[in-house]
């Protein structure tokens, strides 16, 4: 049996109270999720998740910490293995296009999200955001490159 593993990365942002989010189009839904993609090839995760944050918020990321690896299995058989990275936002380039598919980047409050559970593009979005408020980081060293 053959599995469909998607290595993915994704940007947990706290400001002022709020997170940085996403809301995206999937499947012909509108979803939240944290700035969020795949990984590509000859890019580290980390400069994986500083594109990515850019390309879905026109903000540019300072990755701070690893937050965590998830593992989850989603719907038509596909494996995410998502790598969550704290960090902090610098230069925003309002006048940037968003990737195809993100309606808009917005800054919830941890209960305007929860509020919003219904609309979590999966339940990694909860969990990343109890693991920040619960202290957990990781040095970003503890990704070590083979080269």
């Amino acid at each position: 049996m053959s599995r469909d593993i998607h290595v993915t990365v994704a940007a947990i942002v706290q400001r002022d109270q709020r997170y940085l989010l996403v809301e995206e189009m999937v499947a012909g839904r509108l979803v939240l999720n944290q700035p969020a993609g795949h990984l590509e090839a000859r890019e580290s995760l980390v400069q994986a998740v500083v594109r990515e944050t850019l390309e879905e918020t026109a903000w540019e990321l300072i990755p701070r910490a690893l937050l965590g690896v998830y593992h989850y299995e989603g719907p038509a058989g596909i494996t995410y293995v998502r790598f969550a990275f704290i960090g902090d936002v610098g230069h925003h380039h309002p006048q940037r296009a968003l990737d195809t598919g993100i309606r808009q980047a917005l800054w919830l409050t941890r209960a305007e999200l929860m509020a919003r559970t219904a609309d979590h593009r999966g339940p990694q979005v909860r969990r990343a955001v109890d693991d920040y408020e619960s202290g957990r980081r990781y040095p970003l060293d503890t990704l070590v490159p083979c080269v």
